[in-house]
């Protein structure tokens, strides 16, 4: 199913105001008794970014992007079994002809959930409560570094296929899933650039299944994870894959940050299996995987007004050496980097994979409305040979050296109507190092400087 909308701006504010009209329609209907009960919530958000000195190869040199994207969703709440649904159009404009925009930012007019969830309670013990969820739904996990909706980008990830999740009356939780990612569509540069609307598609070719698992209090305010995530990749007529069959364990400790408290958090994930070395329909090798991450965090928030936390953070990610029977590049999956490493779309150089940083970050929140992050992190290879973190510049020779340069990181965020408005300006600064200057790919534009502003309506 495939239809072309134009690209002017004045198509997507219709779609937008449609969209908005349907949610400003009554958005909830419940007597309080127990029957049933129908919610209605959504958002609009319009976000300008442009760049300057980009760190890709064979993509523009400076470019803007200005992206709209609106969420309705519904559920319809019956006690035991409620329906849900949701529909995200996110659309851009203005970006270059040799934009790094790809479908992680414009996918229009994408119904990202439609599923039954069947609840019960006291089902093993006294005051725990289930979940039994079978459609299309959106999956947030954890830390959210290997399974996340994601919300800096545009669209959503979504998954089809069944899920459970149980948690008892001290807030331990289990959730087990087996699912099949939906592939977004349009996936060509001409589709993408000019918003055509096209359904997303799940093909029995890639199967994502696993569980997760938390005791929040395991250690007084000390919490425990731990997760096991299968991913299962084939080829298939239309498409070659690297036929990625990984399994990918880790744990998760973690202790919240307080006023007046020092936190920490310490995270570490291995992943073994097998992959091909490239996408060609020639290359039939398999190649073991050897590949890890970990992440470690310690912080301290003061307790004057503005409680500003202080804390030293440090990623490490494997990279894929020269070794030709094994490959040792991290895979991401499903995950988030906004947390972790900065804004996305335009931007985004680190990525969770061939990756050594450590930094320092300032967070502080001077009112209820109003808060603020700035940080800095320096930026290495695991290993001199592969492609850095997600920026696609490789010296497979090693002689540019590990040292990618420094990150600086700015954001401002303030609700200007209390939880309906909000405002978020925010930039970033890439220091070039050696790597990303004399890698032979390495383009020659200089330092990167990016800067963005989004306004978000939530109604």
């Amino acid at each position: 199913m495939t239809f072309s909308l134009d690209r002017s701006p004045r198509t997507a504010l219709f779609s937008l105001a449609v969209l908005s009209s349907l949610a400003a329609a009554p958005a909830r209907a419940d007597d309080g008794d127990g029957s049933p009960k129908l919610t209605i919530d959504g958002s609009t958000r319009v976000r300008f970014e442009a760049l300057d000195g980009q760190f890709r190869p064979n993509t523009a040199e400076k470019d803007v992007f200005v992206s709209f994207r609106t969420t309705v969703a519904a559920q319809l709440d019956l006690g035991p079994v409620a329906f849900g649904g949701e529909v995200v159009d996110a659309r851009g404009y203005a970006q270059d002809d040799r934009s790094s925009v790809r479908t992680s930012e414009i996918n229009a007019l994408e119904p990202v959930q439609a599923y039954v969830a069947l609840k019960g309670h006291d089902m093993i013990a006294a005051g725990d409560h289930g979940t039994l969820t079978a459609g299309r739904f959106s999956l947030d996990l954890g830390s959210q570094r290997l399974v996340s909706r994601t919300d800096f980008p545009n669209t959503v990830t979504s998954y089809l296929g069944g899920l459970v999740d149980w948690s008892d009356k001290n807030k331990n939780r289990l959730v087990a899933f087996w699912t099949h990612p939906f592939s977004a569509l349009p996936d060509d540069v001409d589709g993408i650039f000019d918003n055509d609307v096209e359904l997303d598609r799940a093909g029995k070719n890639l199967a994502f299944f696993g569980a997760w698992g938390s005791a929040p209090k395991a250690f007084g305010k000390i919490g425990v994870e731990a997760y096991v995530y299968r991913l299962a990749e084939n080829d298939v007529a239309t498409r070659q894959t690297r036929n990625r069959h990984l399994v990918t364990f880790g744990s998760r400790i973690r202790q919240a940050p307080a006023k007046g408290k020092f936190d920490f958090e310490v995270e570490g994930a291995l992943q073994r299996g097998q992959v091909r070395g490239s996408t060609s329909a020639a290359d039939l090798r398999d190649l073991d995987v050897r590949a890890g991450f970990g992440h470690a965090e310690a912080g301290w928030t003061f307790t004057s007004s503005w409680a500003p936390r202080v804390s030293a953070v440090f990623d490490y990610a494997s990279g894929d050496s020269k070794d030709p029977d094994s490959y040792g590049r991290f895979d991401t999956l499903y995950g988030s980097r906004r947390g972790d490493y900065g804004p996305l779309a335009l931007f985004g150089p680190v990525g969770r994979a061939n990756l050594i940083s450590p930094g320092v970050r300032l967070e502080a929140k001077p009112s209820k409305r109003f808060d603020m992050m700035t940080m800095v992190r320096g930026l290495w290879l695991a290993d001199a040979t592969d492609s850095f973190a997600s920026t696609s510049v490789r010296d497979a020779s090693g002689a540019s050296g590990t040292y990618a340069g420094t990150q600086v990181e700015v954001r401002l965020r303030r609700w200007l109507l209390p939880q309906k408005v909000r405002m978020d300006v925010g930039g970033a600064y890439l220091a070039k190092g050696r790597f990303l200057k004399d890698a032979p790919n390495a383009p020659a534009t200089g330092d990167t400087r990016y800067g963005f502003v989004d306004l978000v309506y939530n109604f």
